[in-house]
């Protein structure tokens, strides 16, 4: 943890409002974003990054200061949005007689959350941008199939950029296990990306016609 983690640390340890509404605030768009690769809801994310920060107040005596406080946040996050999932997927398989329901709706709202912030990130060009939307919408399904544990791994490192040692302190496992999940998750989502997009086959040869003898 740097100097200034640590001083900032000190002062909310100490009681200092005002370092913790700064935290607070530093810290809510990011948390939002994280959420919201994992859960693909915009309504969801919210509503989890707002218990994730009142977890935060209500438990920052808790805060030892073992770790950067921006990754304790991380942790409380996770575990709601893991949660969450976990609660959803055991909705869906109770549901799975009664097609469409709310919860139905719901789901099927996830894709266009993603085109959304999809959109917000980055211009496809127009001659491109089908293909894009299409690749990057199969891509959310993909990672959206993978199990909770995996999925927080891929998303903690591939798309958060936290180093090996700050997913671990997050989701609270060891090192060596966030490896295993890591490639667990990566390798899942080549098979499924592959499914979904078979590479090409290549060009197949014609018979060799045979040469005509002279009588």
């Amino acid at each position: 943890m740097s100097e200034a983690d640590d001083a900032l640390a000190q002062r909310i340890q100490r009681g200092d409002l005002t370092a913790l509404s700064d935290v607070l605030e530093a810290n809510q768009g990011r948390l939002f974003n994280t959420v919201l690769r994992m859960v693909n809801n915009r309504d969801d994310a919210a509503e989890i990054t707002q218990e994730a920060l009142l977890k935060v107040v209500e438990h920052i005596e808790d805060f030892d200061g073992r770790a950067k406080i921006s990754t304790w946040m991380t942790r409380i996050a996770m575990n709601l949005a893991i949660s969450h999932l976990r609660k959803m997927k055991f909705r869906r398989h109770a549901s799975i007689d009664a097609p469409g329901t709310a919860e139905s709706a719901g789901h099927t709202d996830q894709a266009g959350a993603l085109r959304q912030q999809l959109a917000e990130n980055r211009e496809p060009t127009p001659a491109s941008h089908v293909q894009q939307r299409e690749m990057v919408d199969h891509l959310h399904s993909a990672i959206e199939a993978l199990d909770e544990d995996l999925r927080a791994v891929l998303v903690l490192r591939d798309i958060d950029e936290l180093n090996y040692q700050g997913i671990a302190q997050a989701l609270s496992i060891p090192v060596g296990t966030v490896k295993s999940r890591l490639f667990r998750a990566r390798l899942a989502l080549r098979h499924e990306m592959l499914r979904r997009f078979p590479p090409p086959r290549p060009p197949e040869r014609s018979p060799a016609m045979p040469n005509p003898r002279r009588t």
